[in-house]
């Protein structure tokens, strides 16, 4: 049976994007916060296989959806210095 807990790292890689954690620190650093009023499907750093992707995954409500939120809420909250 497939782990329904699916990890940014994974998330990252389906989107065809590096995935290692400098790679998706620095994606998050370049691309955040995202303005509320923007679905984050419709953000404009996507191209339109990973902006359908994240669309088919959040209408079905499937299993990638948690992590798709999860993505959502980190490119919104406040930036973290340190």
């Amino acid at each position: 049976m497939d782990d329904p807990f699916h990890r940014f790292s994974e998330l990252f890689a389906q989107l065809g994007l590096p995935s290692d954690s400098a790679a998706i620190r620095h994606f998050m650093t370049q691309n955040a916060p995202l303005d509320d009023a923007i679905a984050l499907e419709d953000a404009p750093f996507w191209n339109a296989s990973q902006a359908s992707f994240l669309r088919e995954k959040l209408s079905a409500d499937a299993d990638w959806a948690e992590v798709v939120d999860q993505l959502s809420a980190s490119l919104r909250a406040p930036a973290q210095s340190g």
